[in-house]
């Protein structure tokens, strides 16, 4: 597929995985910003929409064997790979950091007062991811997988207290709006997650983890605002 200037990133992010890793490196918001043009949204990472088309033309062969197509697979098998990759994860790695910014802290604060800013980011953080994790496998997911049941099925499903799928959703975007505010001012708190001079093993290995885990929200974040979500309306709107 070709793209330009003017082809939206979600757009881009979905096509293949290596095309999602080409903006992820750049710092291209693809996933709460999926909406915009690749010239908009390089024009605020501080980076040409030419390099970053450069870039996915040199990487278009290199989708990897095997990976899901997403945009195709069964609902219910794409909710439940955003439950055991994206939720265990956040939730094996929030007290993981949260215990390693504790121990940085405590030994490097004196001269790093940064650190208590990224603490005090991380545990909004954590609040927020635990909090939408739980609507989403409560209410959301189990209500998508039985759209899609009932679209396979031929059969019919009771209306929802929330009315529609577009109300629950709207409100999870919020949240990743929010969530993916704050990963940016961890990151802004970090200087892109350069740790200090001779910085110890524990502050490098911090920086590393936090890393890891703005990652995985792009990616997380991503899948569902740019495919789980509006595959979800439009079989809703099928059976309804």
């Amino acid at each position: 597929m070709r793209f330009t200037a003017e082809s939206k990133v979600k757009d881009i992010a979905v096509s293949n995985p290596r095309a999602r890793q080409v903006l992820e490196d750049a710092g291209v918001d693809y996933c709460c910003g999926g909406g915009k043009s690749l010239h908009d949204a390089c024009s605020g990472a501080g980076i040409s929409p030419a390099e970053i088309l450069e870039r996915l033309r040199k990487n278009s062969r290199e989708v990897r064997a095997g990976a899901a197509n997403w945009a195709s697979v069964p609902l219910s098998e794409l909710t439940r790979h955003i439950r055991e990759k994206h939720h265990q994860y956040v939730r094996s790695a929030i007290p993981q950091i949260q215990k390693l910014l504790a121990k940085v802290k405590a030994k490097h604060a004196s001269v790093h007062p940064e650190l208590s800013a990224i603490e005090e980011l991380f545990a909004k953080i954590a609040r927020e991811m635990i909090m939408h994790m739980q609507k989403e496998e409560q209410i959301l997911f189990p209500y998508i997988d039985a759209v899609e049941n009932a679209l396979r099925s031929g059969g019919l499903i009771e209306p929802p207290f929330f009315q529609s799928v577009r109300n629950p959703i709207q409100s999870m975007m919020r949240e990743h709006d929010s969530a993916g505010d704050l990963v940016r001012q961890v990151r802004a708190a970090t200087g892109n997650y350069a740790p200090p001079e001779n910085a110890c093993a524990s502050f490098t290995a911090l920086y590393d983890d936090l890393r890891r885990f703005e990652a995985d929200l792009h990616e997380h974040v991503h899948l569902e605002n740019n495919v789980l979500f509006p595959r979800a309306v439009e079989a809703e709107a099928a059976i309804l």
